[in-house]
């Protein structure tokens, strides 16, 4: 990988010094490809002028293969030009791994499953909903791309206190009568009424629709209803103790801030019962390492989900939670206040009618799941340049127009004597991928990749606007080199579930 050519020019600068040698990208491209402050860092160690330490790295870097020359600048600075070679390398490499590139980057893999979205299906999922599909979706593409093998699955509550205040309160829409206390309203509730049938299934089936429109893969639907609790708190008896009259887990044995009540004084199993069948469904699978994809008001379910790993025998880091921030819709410049049970909901269905699926799945991942998130719907409906998604999406089908009109003409990443500084930035910006979609996959961070799908996008229209591609002096390397800013824009979409389109 060319994150890997980096890291041995690293090593051999590292090596010529002594202490460790980090390379990035100047903020001005007259200070070079690659820049390295490694002797101001070096210096309080080695009790030596930066400066003096920096001419010595200059003059051992400009030995190293792949690099063409190498300056010092004040106060200790040294900038490193690569050589037309080692972008033709790099450019090689690119097209000869193709939709793979930047891929493999997990060491240890592991059997993972992605839980994502598990709703109460109590109404067609929400744009609250969608952020957590989008994100674990993305997720879930992330670790079967670095070389995991994950698994998806949609848990849906359709028992308990609420499942049934959703099935009462449709009933007493069908019978014309006032809606329980605490119960739900809507326009779906009235359809469900009318339609007859128990209302939980066919919200279900309405949720599993929406999820395949909006590029959700599920492998395993999941209702809690069908679960074996009785099995499941017999395999955890062992950790239990009664107090009152109702059964406890001893979730603090395993690192819970409190024990946790399994089967109430009266006979009921508790939510938390369900939590602990669920659990054992999935270790049961081969699952070796859990992922929950959960909303803000779920920060308390940390401490005892990773002790119900605990009691069945796994490491508590076995379960890892992911908590996603509220969504607000802004139209017209005004707030859109979303409530299920009042009926004042914006459904996902919605949303993706407005803006479409690529907008509606771009501007859900495109900032952190822990920060909360506003989406100016006008915007994202916007078929112009001014809109992200469609500017990432029209420098792929640039490209593609690009690549279409050479037809077989000849590819070649073999450079030219001299690289145009608009052809290094993009190249450089190309072989920034591999590191970024790794660093977005450890750090559970899909939206790095909508960031660096617009720089990318930015450097080949500065690339495009500069310099001629067909019948050009250098056409082969250029088809070359758009050839693989096709290929990343594309993986760079695809993994957050955003269509690259070869005409616009």
């Amino acid at each position: 990988m060319l994150a890997e050519a980096i890291a041995r020019i690293e090593r051999s600068l590292q090596d010529g010094l002594g202490v460790g040698v980090t390379l990035e990208r100047p903020g001005q491209a007259e200070h070079g490809d690659y820049a390295t402050n490694a002797a101001l860092r070096a210096a309080p160690q080695l009790r030596r002028a930066p400066m003096e330490i920096a001419e010595e790295l200059r003059t051992f870097a400009v030995k190293v293969d792949g690099i063409a020359d190498a300056q010092v600048a004040p106060p200790g600075f040294v900038n490193l030009w690569m050589s037309p070679v080692w972008y033709g390398e790099a450019l090689a490499e690119i097209l000869a791994a193709g939709g793979d590139y930047g891929a493999g980057s997990a060491e240890p893999t592991t059997r993972t499953q992605v839980e994502l979205v598990s709703p109460n299906p109590t109404g067609p999922l929400t744009v609250a909903s969608a952020r957590n599909g989008a994100y674990g979706d993305s997720m879930a593409r992330l670790l079967t791309f670095a070389g995991h093998e994950v698994g998806t699955e949609c848990y849906f509550n359709d028992a308990g206190t609420q499942a049934e205040l959703f099935r009462a309160s449709v009933e007493a829409r069908a019978q014309g009568e006032e809606t329980p206390e605490g119960g739900y309203a809507g326009d779906h509730v009235t359809r469900l009424a009318e339609e007859g049938g128990d209302p939980l299934d066919s919200i279900t089936e309405e949720i599993k629709s929406t999820m395949a429109r909006f590029r959700v893969h599920v492998d395993a639907w999941v209702r809690e209803s069908e679960l074996d609790v009785q099995g499941a708190l017999e395999k955890v008896a062992e950790h239990t103790f009664e107090r009152d009259g109702a059964v406890w887990l001893r979730t603090t044995s395993f690192g819970d801030d409190k024990d946790r009540v399994l089967v109430r004084a009266d006979g009921r199993p508790t939510y938390f019962a369900g939590d602990v069948a669920h659990t054992l469904w999935k270790f049961e699978r081969g699952f070796e390492h859990l992922i929950y994809v959960l909303g803000a008001d779920h920060h308390g379910y940390i401490g005892r989900l990773k002790a119900l790993a605990a009691a069945f025998g796994h490491d508590s880091d076995a379960v890892e939670v992911l908590i996603y921030q509220l969504v607000n819709l802004t139209e017209g410049g005004e707030s859109r206040q979303m409530s299920k049970r009042r009926g004042d909901v914006v459904f996902l269905d919605e949303l993706i009618d407005e803006i479409g699926v690529d907008a509606a799945r771009w501007y859900l991942v495109r900032s952190s799941h822990e920060q909360p998130m506003e989406i100016d719907v006008d915007l994202a409906r916007e078929k112009s340049e001014k809109n992200p998604v469609y500017y990432v999406q029209y420098a792929h089908a640039r490209i593609a127009g690009i690549l279409r009109r050479a037809g077989s003409a000849e590819r070649s990443p073999a450079p030219p004597a001299e690289l145009a500084r608009e052809e290094r930035e993009l190249i450089k910006r190309l072989v920034e991928f591999p590191a970024t979609v790794a660093e977005a996959t450890e750090r559970r961070g899909p939206h790095a990749l909508p960031v660096h799908a617009i720089r990318i996008a930015d450097d080949f229209h500065r690339f495009y606007h500069e310099h001629r591609v067909l019948e050009s002096e250098a056409q082969s390397f250029r088809l070359a080199l758009c050839e693989a800013a096709k290929l990343v824009i594309e993986r760079s979409l695809h993994l957050i579930g955003v269509d690259a389109p070869e005409r616009m």
